[in-house]
This record gives C-alpha cells, sequence and structure tokens, in this order.
C-alpha cells in the first residue's frame, strides 16, 4: 500500500530552496548535496505535474503554480509545527526547534551570550539563527521570534524589550591625526560621516544626541555609505575613513584598545531600545517559552 504523504520530503525541500535561495544553499541547510536537492524537486514536479521552480545557472525563480504552492505548502508545514508544539510535555527535559532573526549588530554582539546561556540549560533545543538587518515576516516566513531595533510600530506584534543600547560617536586615531576632531556638532558637517542606508527607506538614520539635556536628531551627509550591514560603518571608521555612530557595546572593546576614540562625548546619553517580538497567534511552545525567560532575565 502506498503512503499518501511520502512526498513531504520533498516539499520540505521545495520550500527549504526558495527560503535559502538556491540548490546549494539549500543543501548545506539539509546537509545533503545539490543533486539530491535537485532530484527531490524534480519528483516533486513530476508528481505535481507542473513547473515550481524556474532553474538557470544564475538565478532561481517561482513559476505562478510555484508562489500558489509555496504559500498552501508553509501553511500545511506550519501547522504541522503547531500540532507538535502543542502536544510538547511541559515537564521533563525541553527539546524541539527555535528559529530566530536578528540584526547584525544584536545578532554579533549580544546574542551570542544569550544563546550560550540558553544551550548550556537547554541542550536538546535546536536553534536556527537568520542574522540579517531585513526585517523578516515571521509568520509567512515560519519564525519564533525577532528582534528588532528602534521604537516598534503597533503591529499586533508582541513586543518585550531586551535593552536600551547606548550610542556613541567613534573614529580612529589615524583619522584624528589626519583630520583632527570636530570641535562641536556644527563642525561635524566638515567631516567625513559615515553612514547606514535603512533597508527600509534607502535613508541614512539620524544620529542622535543628547544637548544640554535635550534630545537633537543631526542628520549626517557622507560620501561614503554603506548597506545592508550596519557593522560596515565600524569597520569604516577602524580603517581610518570617517567618523561614524554606533552602540557602545560595540565600540566598548574597540575603545578600551586604542583602536577608536570617542567623539564628542558631551553629546553623549541617547539610547535605542533592542526588543524581542512574536507573534500572538503562534502557539508558546516549552522550548519558546524557555526561551523568553532566558533572554529576558539573563543569568
Amino acid at each position: 500500500m502506498s503512503r499518501k504523504y511520502d512526498h513531504l520530503s520533498d516539499v520540505e525541500t521545495f520550500v527549504t530552496v526558495v527560503e535559502r535561495g538556491s540548490l546549494t544553499a539549500a543543501a548545506v541547510a539539509m546537509s545533503t548535496t545539490p543533486s539530491v536537492i535537485s532530484r527531490a524537486l524534480a519528483r516533486l514536479e513530476a508528481r505535481l505535474g507542473t513547473q515550481l521552480l524556474r532553474r538557470t545557472t544564475r538565478s532561481l525563480g517561482l513559476t505562478d503554480a510555484g508562489r500558489l504552492y509555496l504559500e498552501q505548502t508553509r501553511a500545511a508545514l506550519s501547522l504541522i509545527d503547531d500540532a507538535e508544539r502543542a502536544v510538547q510535555a511541559d515537564g521533563g527535559e525541553v527539546t524541539g526547534r527555535l528559529r530566530i532573526s536578528a540584526p547584525t549588530t544584536f545578532g554579533h554582539y549580544r546574542l551570542p551570550a544569550l544563546l550560550r546561556q540558553f544551550a548550556e540549560r537547554y541542550p536538546a533545543v535546536r536553534v536556527e539563527l537568520n542574522i540579517t538587518n531585513r526585517n523578516v515576516d515571521l509568520a509567512a516566513e515560519n519564525f519564533d521570534f525577532a528582534i528588532r531595533q528602534g521604537v516598534l510600530k503597533d503591529s499586533g506584534m508582541i513586543a518585550r524589550k531586551l535593552e536600551d543600547a547606548q550610542l556613541v560617536l567613534v573614529c580612529s586615531p589615524e583619522y584624528v591625526q589626519r583630520r583632527g576632531l570636530p570641535r562641536d556638532i556644527d563642525a561635524l558637517s566638515t567631516h567625513d560621516c559615515l553612514t547606514f542606508l535603512l533597508p527600509s527607506t534607502g535613508r541614512s538614520f539620524p544620529w542622535q544626541f543628547m544637548r544640554a539635556g535635550e534630545e537633537l536628531d543631526w542628520p549626517p551627509e557622507s560620501a561614503l555609505q554603506v548597506t545592508d550591514d550596519a557593522l560596515g560603518t565600524v569597520t569604516l571608521a577602524e580603517a581610518g575613513l570617517g567618523i561614524c555612530q554606533t552602540f557602545r557595546f560595540i565600540a566598548q572593546d574597540r575603545l578600551e584598545r586604542g583602536v577608536l576614540v570617542e567623539v564628542l562625548p558631551e553629546l553623549k546619553g541617547r539610547s535605542r531600545p533592542f526588543s524581542l517580538i512574536y507573534t500572538p497567534q503562534r502557539r508558546m511552545t516549552a522550548a519558546a517559552r524557555a526561551f523568553i525567560t532566558c533572554v529576558l532575565a539573563p543569568a
């Protein structure tokens, strides 16, 4: 007797290929080879009698049928995940899988310590970490959590603040020797300011200061702008290419080692929040509850 759903592994492969963007990336994620991935896609398309993906040597795109199938299969796989979450026992060892998305700043400098504590407490939980400055769609992309920076708009998400991260203005000693330090905020306009363009707007975020007890937003203008990875401005500043504003938790070690120096310290005092967000509709597993407790009350 044939099994009705013996093709589910091929369906998961299809979804993984679309989410990862290539057969090679999907093969790495699934610990297999691109040829195995390709055969799984061919079987699925043969079963359905339609083409799901347009594949060339350089690109991968969904057909109309593929877009429809992706939407429906993502929803179905999400229901399977929810079913497993619903029957997870509250007692005993916490198991399961968590998918988390975090921006590069928090993902590289704050989250590793939290994940180490979580892994020590709950070694049976598998964590998939997506580090990107793109705001992922938690529901559509099947993420349990995302970490977001800044004041969050009312989007129907549950948000739990992780911290208020202090901002600092920095440059390299080599830059100081070459260009000197600005005397005040007005002098900043004559210096090389390194800016990060927000993925959502394509505009540079204003630098935020505290002057004489009042909040001040200053729009930097730059001939050298960074996209996609906000940490790029820090790398460029360290290389002597200009001044950047970043979080103190990123700059602190470099300041202590002398590879960066603080600029206009009298204007410090502003901060930006980082929050853990998740959808209220998603069933909360024991692993998810454990993660919330761990990151909100770290040891």
